[in-house]
């Protein structure tokens, strides 16, 4: 047995030990691999899945909060504009309401003016009535002391008349 062991410095080294020592190696490492490798590797397996699937609901979040966070700009550009809009509309609406207003002052003007007018001819006209009865009735009583006679109804409203019709055409 001594051609099967190497001398070394400290102790010396067997074969037959050496070769035992490798077989156990061997059945060893076939068993891991059989028992252990396999798991180990369907494990890190599941887990490289699960990491990537993880990656991929995170990116697939990301992407919708994207579209939400754009969604909601685009909601807010569109309230601005609407609020922009009633605001016009509101403004426009002031616009018109002012222009109504003037415009019915100035109707009211032109008719209190009309009327005024109106009641100015009326009165005019009856001062000219009154007048005319006033110059009639002087016409008359200077007429009779003139004449010194008196005057029938019928003479003395032809007088009126005629006297009336003379006034008439000097205006």
């Amino acid at each position: 047995m001594q051609a099967f062991t190497i001398h070394a410095a400290l102790g010396g080294f067997h074969a037959g030990d050496m070769l035992t020592q490798l077989f156990f190696f061997v059945v060893l490492l076939i068993l891991l691999r059989k028992f252990a490798w396999g798991p180990v590797m369907d494990m890190m397996k599941k887990r490289e899945e699960y990491v990537a699937s993880e990656i991929d609901a995170a990116e697939q979040s990301r992407l919708e909060a994207e579209k939400a966070a754009n969604e909601a700009n685009e909601q807010l550009k569109q309230t601005k504009l609407e609020a922009q809009k009633i605001i016009e509309d509101a403004k426009n609406a002031g616009v018109k309401q002012e222009q109504d207003i003037i415009e019915s002052a100035r109707m009211e003007a032109d008719r209190i003016k009309k009327a005024a007018q109106q009641e100015i001819q009326n009165e005019k006209e009856k001062a000219l009535q009154a007048l005319q009865d006033q110059v009639a009735s002087l016409s008359v009583l200077i007429a009779s002391k003139v004449i010194e006679k008196e005057l029938s109804a019928q003479d003395q409203e032809k007088l009126i008349n005629e006297y009336i019709k003379e006034v008439g055409e000097e205006r």
